[in-house]
């Protein structure tokens, strides 16, 4: 997964840059919901057609998803709450563009409408499992950040697919539509390895329990 050092890297430029402009009169969750608004924005012109300038709005969406974090990190405005709300609203933004293209699908007709359609939807769903099984994973204790497409590789392709559109979009979808489930598939399979590796060590600890001489008083 290439954003393990890219995606460290734009944060603490992120993080500089808010802190150099100082206070700014958003606050975090304020900055969350504008990206949530843009990409509802850019979703809709995917639907009546206009690529373009869908994937412009993108960019400036998905630069507040950087930015929220960036801010609450530098005002040292961090809270539980704030990062429920940033994991909710990016899942829904994640479904508005999905929709957004799956309805531009369905006007465009020709023989690969119908395709592309499902591929948008496999995407969808992929996109989802991906987030919920690390959310379900750290929620019980596993480690859970290896794949190939996470949130940020996701919105790149979906970038480059919407300003260049045709081919290339289609090829994004259908990109998307594979990745996607298959990074949800990375991630069980690391839970599952953590899990039985677990399983292994309380078998072990178990046997040699069994296997020690009884203490005598």
């Amino acid at each position: 997964m290439f954003t393990t050092r890219f995606e460290a890297w734009v944060r603490r430029r992120a993080e500089a840059l808010m802190s150099a402009v100082g206070r700014v009169p958003l606050t975090p969750n304020q900055v969350t919901v504008v990206g949530l608004v843009l990409t509802f924005a850019a979703a809709t012109l995917a639907a009546f057609g206009q690529l373009r300038w869908a994937g412009v709005v993108l960019i400036f969406a998905g630069t507040c998803d950087i930015l929220d974090g960036a801010l609450a990190r530098s005002t040292h405005a961090s809270y539980p709450y704030g990062a429920f709300l940033d994991s909710t609203l990016d899942r829904y933004s994640e479904g508005a563009i999905y929709v957004g293209l799956a309805a531009y699908f369905v006007g465009m007709g020709g023989p690969l409408q119908r395709w592309l359609v499902l591929a948008t939807m496999a995407a969808l769903a992929g996109s989802f499992l991906v987030s919920y099984v690390r959310a379900r994973a750290q929620s019980l204790g596993f480690v859970c950040d290896s794949g190939l497409f996470a949130r940020p590789e996701r919105v790149v392709v979906t970038v480059i697919g919407l300003i260049f559109g045709g081919v290339v979009l289609y090829m994004v979808v259908f990109l998307l539509a594979v990745l996607t489930n298959l990074t949800a598939l990375q991630r069980i399979r690391e839970v599952w390895l953590q899990g039985r590796a677990q399983r292994l060590a309380i078998e072990r600890e178990t046997k040699a329990r069994r296997a020690a001489p009884p203490q005598t008083p």
